[in-house]
């Protein structure tokens, strides 16, 4: 039996012994396609799908839990990259400032990315900032809550019902930073040196309250004064939402991390998109709720739909992370984009993909008089060069 399998996104299936409990916990979750071999009793047939990183499923009995690891085929360093452009496009992330070091899988460098990041943002020291607060008090200060004092304390003079702002450390920024570390400092495979460099951001932010698992996130804005927080925070928020795998069907424990990279694509080219429309006349509007049939039975939400001057869709836009096959790309698509530009009564459709053989590609639909343009991005080029190809889809777009 095998401890560690490790797997590559979009990659043929592998035959792997694994114990029948550890099979179908991966099985009976949404990480990758787990199925027993019909031949071979103990073994199991995995294969990963477009989510990347790691989990690790904890069996009761055992010293070491088994380990799943999905490489990406986008390198580390673009991945980066989609990921710090789709949260924060407008402050100039590039692969150098989201740092990843020598590390060339996920998750040891998303965990040396994290831990650089809230070191910058707390060299200064903790945010502090104000905390609005309600409790139980002996000594009256800033303002009774005369509702509470009388529906608790029927009419008794102490404790009083107070509410106030204190100024304190114990603030939503530094809750989620503690939280993204504490999430990375559960997950398999952190490198002992990043893992003793977060403990030590840990101590730093030990004042802190810590989120319990499973609640929501605190909320939190940007400003002025938190700037030296906003990359710490962006990258706190791809490690806490929406990208964990943490569950325990039948008394099994998994834990892990996981991108999922049809979502991390879609994100990519729909704020790109939006970034290269700014400052114009159009407005941009992502998962778009539109209706197929008259009678809106028929829900659909394109990834991107560009509006004109006049309110009305002049561009629609969906975003496929998969590989063209030996055949061309997947027809279903071109099916649904025909859909969108019907319901939307636009003469033209964009489906963008992550790749292909042929940077353009269009179909002109018989009896109909639209046109489906197919266009293909190469996730391996330079970080500038990604952009130039979003911009000339773009230009494509209001051409039409």
């Amino acid at each position: 039996m095998t401890s560690v399998v490790e797997l590559v996104e979009h990659a043929p299936a592998v035959s792997v012994a694994l114990p029948d409990v550890v099979g179908r916990a991966l099985a009976a979750g949404d990480m990758l396609d787990a199925a027993p071999d019909p031949y071979t009793p103990g073994r199991w047939s995995l294969r990963a799908g477009s989510k990347v990183g790691a989990v690790a499923v904890a069996v009761p009995g055992t010293d070491e839990p088994f380990t799943v690891r999905v490489t990406p085929k986008t390198p580390i360093a673009r991945l980066f990259f989609l990921l710090g452009y789709s949260l924060d496009p407008r402050s100039g992330w590039r692969d150098g400032e989201v740092e990843v070091a020598e590390h060339r899988d996920l998750l040891p460098a998303l965990a040396h990315a994290v831990e650089r990041q809230v070191d910058r943002a707390l060299r200064q020291g903790l945010l502090q900032g104000y905390r609005a607060t309600e409790e139980s008090a002996l000594v009256v200060h800033g303002r009774i809550r005369e509702a509470e004092q009388i529906r608790r304390r029927f009419g008794a003079a102490l404790p009083v019902e107070v509410a106030y702002d204190e100024f304190t450390s114990d603030i939503a920024e530094n809750r989620i930073l503690r939280a993204a570390v504490e999430r990375l400092l559960r997950l398999p495979g952190v490198p002992r040196d990043v893992r003793r460099r977060l403990l030590h951001q840990r101590a730093r932010l030990i004042d802190v309250t810590a989120v319990v698992r499973g609640q929501p996130l605190p909320c939190w804005r940007p400003t002025r004064l938190n700037a030296r927080y906003h990359h710490a925070l962006h990258l706190a928020r791809a490690v806490l939402e929406d990208a964990s795998a943490e569950h325990a069907p039948g008394g099994l424990r998994i834990d892990g991390f996981l991108f999922d990279m049809n979502k991390l694509f879609e994100d990519f080219v729909t704020v790109a998109l939006r970034e290269a429309f700014r400052g114009s006349v159009h407005t941009c509007r992502f998962q778009d709720p539109h209706h197929l049939d008259e009678a809106s039975a028929i829900r659909m939400k394109p990834d991107f739909v560009l509006y004109g001057p006049d309110r009305r869709p002049c561009a629609v836009v969906d975003a496929k992370y998969k590989a063209e096959k030996q055949g061309g790309y997947p027809d279903g698509d071109l099916y649904q984009m025909l859909a969108y530009c019907t319901a939307l009564g636009l003469g033209e459709g964009h489906l963008v993909y992550a790749k292909g053989n042929a940077p353009h590609a269009a179909h002109r639909v018989r009896h109909a008089g639209i046109v489906i343009h197919q266009h293909a991005l190469d996730l391996d080029q330079e970080p500038s060069g990604l952009l130039e190809d979003i911009a000339a889809i773009a230009r494509h777009m209001t051409e039409a």
